[in-house]
């Protein structure tokens, strides 16, 4: 299905999951087991990693368990230190959810580090830009399961935070069930369970089971629908 979106989007995202995949798989466990289906879906790419290992967490509209990403921080913050790791805090377009993480990251005394970002708008055209753009460089998503659970088919793991409501229990389910997320761990330990994770494979699997099986026109199809357009 990748065909109908067009060659220059599809070789996007490609690049973009050969250049997620070196950061999700450090120590190519997952590509041992599985370099010939890489091969078959990936073949045409020569990327590399160019970024740190990037972790996106992103909020609730309401600003729901916003404390998780500061717990993210303080437990990564060695890496951070280090250039080995970066945090990309998603406050959409509630101003007091920016200025919350930028109150907790002085107060860890990380605001001078260059490796955490907060994309925030203050419209949702220009958000949903600087979330794009912030995503497309991400390794690991970290959310509750609302509808940026579908986000997974353009190859992102999803961490799975509590969810909120039964429609959010629903994207749960089918996330693990997919192979495509898994749930949180202790989020004081998000360091020690996360690099094991990354260690064994397990996100790069769940990268590459999203970007292979799970529908990526849903857009597209929507549009069909709303427009009347024929095949």
């Amino acid at each position: 299905p990748m065909s109908c979106i067009g060659d220059k989007t599809r070789m996007i995202l490609k690049n973009d999951i050969k250049s997620r995949l070196i950061n999700l798989d450090p120590e190519k466990n997952y590509e041992k087991n599985y370099a010939s289906l890489i091969d078959i879906y990936l073949k045409e790419t020569t990327v590399t990693s160019t970024h740190p290992l990037t972790i996106m967490f992103a909020v609730g509209g309401a600003g729901a368990q916003k404390n998780i990403g500061i717990k993210l921080l303080t437990s990564f913050k060695k890496d951070i230190e280090k250039n080995e790791a970066k945090i990309v805090l998603v406050a959409g377009t509630k101003l007091k959810i920016k200025q919350y993480f930028e109150e907790e990251i002085k107060n860890l005394q990380m605001e001078k580090l260059k490796n955490i970002e907060i994309v925030y708008a203050d419209n949702f055209n220009d958000y949903f830009d600087a979330f794009n753009k912030a995503l497309s460089k991400a390794d690991i998503l970290w959310t509750k399961p609302s509808e940026l659970s579908f986000y997974t088919a353009l190859g992102v793991p999803i961490v799975i935070a509590p969810t909120i409501g039964s429609q959010e229990d629903f994207n749960k389910e089918w996330l693990i069930t997919s192979g495509f997320g898994a749930e949180q761990g202790n989020v004081d330990y998000s360091h020690e369970w996360i690099s094991d994770w990354l260690r064994n494979g397990h996100f790069a699997e769940m990268a590459m089971e999203g970007f292979v099986k799970e529908e990526q026109l849903g857009a597209l199809n929507i549009k069909k629908i709303v427009f009347g357009e024929k095949e």
